[in-house]
């Protein structure tokens, strides 16, 4: 009897339009009309940062400009101890949303200046920026002619060009902006950027009466290994030939079937889409032919035999029988008698 009881939430329940879902959270929406922060589900939602990080992000972005979000400041205010609100900080700058850096301030001292980005995607998308317009340029007085001008008054008229002299020098005029020292490229390319086209379903050389076959009973049996590939007859029409081209390379049904069934995304909204891109990106190519898998033939060395010399027995290497080289050589210098004296 001591727990209150929410009869207004009870009785907003019911007031709420159309069908309630049977499990899950039902959302009472009511605007606000002041104190409120504006927070985008890029954050709220975000996969890559812990509860904590989102949570100390909305705390910041509802506090006004200039207040204190250091690390002790935050203690100070809220539950979490320092080393949580580090951790959190840390995983907030690593993702983009929080900058700290180090400034000196005119008095000498060092300060740490924390910027908070609510929404750091923005940044990365090319930017517009106008140009001044130029300021107008007022007609030179219309002066009337003198009678007889001096000879050095005629030189007057040649001052207004001393701007240009100087823009020329170097010395650009204050209200021009000088050029950014090199342009702003984004990492991220915009929504409205063209996509490359996509590939095209693999055909086979010739779809035969049994490929085809072949192919539409696979892709028909899918159901029966994974609930979700509930194929029509005219997606099967249409996948059939990249099955065919599948199995034209010696591709075994089996792995075809593992191939298309493992690792289902979760829900699956386009099971035709999915095979369409697994049949097209992981193609396999042909199987090598016996002669591809030959080992390359070693060249032939040609080995010198040894011979045995006639004239002093000794053992040497040459194509045909002789005498060595000493023994040449004295032949050459004393004549074959003395040699075979």
């Amino acid at each position: 009897m001591d727990t209150p009881q929410n009869t207004a939430l009870a009785r907003a329940l019911t007031e709420l339009p159309g069908p309630l879902p049977v499990r899950g959270v039902i959302h009472i929406v009511i605007p606000h009309t002041d104190r409120f922060t504006v927070v985008g589900n890029h954050l709220a939602q975000h996969a890559g940062l812990s509860t904590t990080a989102v949570g100390l992000a909305v705390r910041i972005q509802s506090l006004p400009q200039g207040t204190e979000i250091g690390i002790k400041a935050l203690a100070a205010r809220l539950s979490e101890g320092e080393k949580l609100i580090a951790a959190a900080l840390r995983e907030l700058e690593a993702h983009g949303y929080l900058r700290r850096a180090r400034t000196r301030l005119p008095n000498g001292r060092i300060a740490t200046r924390t910027v908070f980005c609510n929404q750091p995607t923005a940044l990365l998308r090319p930017r517009v920026v106008a140009q001044r317009p130029a300021p107008p340029q007022t007609p030179p007085p219309v002066q009337e002619p003198a009678p007889e001008p001096p000879a050095p008054e005629a030189a007057a008229p040649q001052a207004p060009a001393l701007p240009d002299v100087q823009h020329e020098e170097g010395h650009a005029p204050q209200d021009i902006a000088p050029p950014h020292s090199a342009p702003f490229v984004p990492l991220v390319p915009p929504p409205t950027a063209p996509k490359p086209p996509r590939a095209p379903l693999p055909q086979p050389g010739e779809l035969t009466a049994e490929l085809e076959r072949a192919a539409t009973a696979l892709l028909s049996d899918l159901r029966r290994h994974a609930h979700q590939l509930v194929l029509s007859e005219n997606d099967i029409r249409q996948l059939a030939p990249a099955v065919a081209a599948w199995l034209e390379r010696d591709t075994h049904p089996d792995t075809i079937r593992h191939t298309l069934t493992n690792d289902l995304p979760q829900p699956l909204r386009h099971p035709a889409k999915l095979l369409k891109h697994r049949l097209t990106v992981l193609l396999p190519p042909p199987l090598p032919g016996a002669d591809d898998l030959a080992a390359p033939a070693r060249p032939r060395v040609v080995v010198t035999p040894f011979q045995t010399c006639d004239g002093c027995e000794r053992a040497f290497r040459a194509p045909t029988p002789g005498h060595c080289r000493d023994c040449r050589d004295y032949r050459n210098q004393h004549g074959p008698t003395q040699a075979a004296a």
